[in-house]
């Protein structure tokens, strides 16, 4: 009787004089060492190698050093960028990674609302105390520090009314007063704002949005300029098992090699949206930092490099029934809670990422029943122009 062949785990990858030009994917959830000696190596940092997929992968790495050249890299060697499971993970590794009970954070007033809700709910609830105040008033940043405060996280352009954070001021001010300075630069991404090269000690991205940039990834990114805050990040986030899949960073990484050519359509698109939108006769304001009525243009044209980003917002004159005419008015263009698609999408505030606040909270941020925010993608302008101006037309 023949003997069959073992076939589990016993063949050997092919090996090769040639390499190959798309990155391999490497779903493996764990890695072979020859003895313990060689693991002890690699635990140690005396040797290159991945143990177990939640506490590195080839994929993620690959990742992550593209990312690294994108804000300024190439890093030393365990000091890079650590990829995570989301935009909100790396947001969790990041403050529960560098806070501890009785510690205080200031975080911007328009915040992902996720964020938000991490700030003014979660975290209390294990010790760490937070204030919220307007990034774009240095002055009540200011006032926002107590002695216990460590740590400010702030967005650049704020989410969804694209107000300007006042960044000069807020990096002086965490210097006087030696606090953690934390950038969520996932509006405006590395090609408008080189987070470390303005201060910034903390970089973070949700990969998800422009620079994976076709919405069938979740992903997000940590870059720590203190190599001891990357190590607690990291093992924070190893910890909390917010590790990243192989496939979504093989994923990611395709979607980077054109990034600059979809940024640059996309931006380009919501220049001239925010101009058509600003002239009909529904719309009570157009929100565009590239406008030079928007009330923070100075300083996003000083801040961005003329790099004003795909994201444009505006406000119907009328409330709720002009904001359902709209989007029914328009069915080719998504109405999703998202951004950084290649295809523009249309996000409501009032019911989705602000629906947890009051009313009048809303109110007091611009955010009425008729304001709405808009992904602008990568599709003719003309597209575009047609599909807005039936929307607009149907909710007047």
């Amino acid at each position: 009787m023949n003997e069959r062949p073992n076939l589990v785990r016993r063949t050997v990858f092919p090996r090769s004089d040639s390499r190959a030009v798309v990155t391999p994917l490497q779903p493996s959830v764990v890695y072979a060492s020859p003895d313990p000696d060689a693991l002890d190596a690699q635990y140690e940092g005396r040797a290159k190698g991945y143990t177990y997929g939640r506490e590195g992968h080839p994929n993620a790495d690959v990742l992550a050093a593209m990312i690294d050249l994108m804000e300024g890299g190439p890093f030393e060697e365990g000091q890079g960028g650590i990829v995570t499971g989301s935009g909100m993970s790396a947001v969790t590794a990041t403050l529960l990674g560098l806070l501890s009970a009785g510690d205080h954070v200031v975080g911007g007033n328009q915040l992902y609302g996720r964020s938000l809700r991490m700030l003014t709910q979660d975290l209390p609830r294990w010790g760490i105390a937070a204030t919220l105040a307007n990034p774009t008033d240095l002055q009540a940043m200011e006032a926002a520090i107590r002695p216990e405060t460590r740590l400010l996280l702030v967005e650049v352009v704020s989410n969804p009314t694209l107000r300007i954070a006042d960044m000069a001021g807020i990096e002086r001010l965490a210097r006087e007063r030696e606090l953690i300075l934390v950038v969520d630069n996932t509006f405006t991404t590395p090609y408008a704002f080189r987070a470390f090269d303005r201060g910034a000690d903390v970089v973070i991205h949700s990969v998800t949005k422009l620079l994976a940039g076709h919405s069938d990834v979740t992903l997000g990114y940590v870059l720590a300029r203190d190599p001891a805050r990357r190590k607690a990040v990291y093992d924070t986030n190893v910890t909390l098992g917010l590790t990243p899949s192989p496939w979504d960073c093989w994923m990611a990484e395709r979607g980077l090699y054109t990034f600059d050519l979809r940024f640059e359509r996309a931006q380009a698109n919501a220049a001239a949206l925010a101009d058509l939108i600003a002239d009909h006769p529904a719309v009570e304001a157009a929100i565009y930092p590239g406008r030079t009525d928007h009330p923070d243009h100075d300083r996003a044209r000083d801040l961005l490099g003329g790099q004003f980003g795909n994201m444009v917002s505006f406000r119907l004159k009328g409330g709720r029934d002009e904001a359902n005419a709209l989007a029914r008015a328009a069915p080719q263009i998504a109405f999703a809670p998202t951004l950084g698609d290649v295809g523009t999408t249309l996000s409501h505030p009032a019911s989705s990422s602000h629906r947890a606040l009051t009313p009048e909270a809303r109110a007091d941020l611009g955010i009425t029943e008729g304001f709405y925010r808009v992904s602008v993608g990568c599709e003719p302008f003309d597209l575009l122009a047609r599909d807005f101006g039936a929307a607009l037309d149907a909710a007047r």
